[in-house]
């Protein structure tokens, strides 16, 4: 890693599994300049057990409530500006990076930018043993979306966006694309800040010779019983999954064939998830309430209905 840089991670916490979040912090602190664990409101004994293990180049920011996703990362983005991080990378309690991947982050960054491109993030292949393959890069290409992997660990995949957890971003980008969008509170919120970076000439980019392991959350189901995995989310984050993409719809730097595809894998998993997963009544109403929402412009947790968006 370039002596100049310097990478501080910043770790969300909520109700955290304290064991995966010790193997976190044991995987990411030997890498960076400093780790900030930004926990959102979690319990008495989680925000304890934060507070004694917050020593040498680990600190700890509690927020005290859950104020979102966006709102925790903006506020970790402040806390490493103020001393002098020259590149964050952001994880969320259930990813584990591998030794070496923050260094080889780094260095596709620098040669990414040696080509003279604007790099709005780069990120890890990562990997959720429950799938059995590793994820995909998302990439809008005429009038379709196209899901990518990795060919070789020599790629570098272009993309729209790429998940919040193991992404490095300068400062400097920040500076120019602006923080995370803390109306969005939890979902979309890589998805749009990736489309924003598009619309301002910068790319994301996958690096496939950095590695890290990643829960992507609920337990998936087989679509079926036969065909692909897909995962399942509570219906909370379901309302928040629809609203947040309607909210995206109705902005113009999101590419009008990007909300077309989206909008058309939108109406397959309302479907799905009304039908085959239990209980239907709660996934129907709170994704019917997320869409609903979602027209009126509101943002915000869902416990605030009279916060709207812009």
């Amino acid at each position: 890693m370039n002596a100049a840089t310097s990478v501080y991670a910043l770790v969300v916490t909520y109700r955290p599994d304290t064991g995966k979040l010790r193997e976190l912090l044991e995987a990411c602190g030997p890498q960076v300049a400093h780790v900030l664990i930004i926990d959102n409101g979690s319990d008495a004994a989680c925000t304890e057990w934060i507070q004694e293990h917050s020593s040498g180049n680990i600190s700890c920011l509690l927020l005290g409530k859950n104020l979102g996703v966006a709102t925790a990362h903006n506020r970790g983005i402040a806390w490493a500006r103020e001393r002098g991080a020259t590149h964050i990378v952001q994880f969320d309690q259930d990813s584990i990076p591998a030794p070496d991947m923050i260094e080889r982050l780094v260095a596709a960054g620098n040669q990414l930018e040696s080509q003279g491109r604007k790099v709005a993030a780069v990120g890890p292949e990562f990997f959720d043993p429950r799938y059995l393959v590793p994820a995909r890069y998302v990439r809008l290409r005429g009038f379709w979306i196209e899901k990518n992997r990795c060919r070789s660990d020599t790629d570098l995949q272009q993309a729209d966006y790429i998940i919040t957890s193991g992404s490095l971003i300068s400062l400097a980008a920040l500076e120019a694309i602006g923080g995370l969008d803390e109306g969005l509170f939890v979902d979309y919120i890589d998805i749009e800040w990736g489309l924003r970076a598009r619309a301002l000439g910068y790319h994301c980019h996958g690096v496939c010779c950095a590695k890290m392991r990643h829960d992507l959350g609920d337990d998936p189901v087989r679509l079926l019983g036969i065909f692909r995995m897909v995962p399942v989310r509570s219906p909370l984050r379901h309302y928040y999954l629809f609203r947040n993409a309607v909210l995206l719809y109705k902005r113009k730097y999101i590419p009008f064939f990007w909300k077309l595809n989206d909008g058309y894998r939108l109406f397959l998993k309302y479907i799905f998830y009304c039908t085959f997963i239990t209980p239907r009544w709660a996934h129907l109403k709170m994704m019917s309430y997320g869409i609903w929402h979602g027209i009126q412009g509101r943002d915000g947790p869902v416990n605030s209905p009279d916060r709207n968006a812009g």
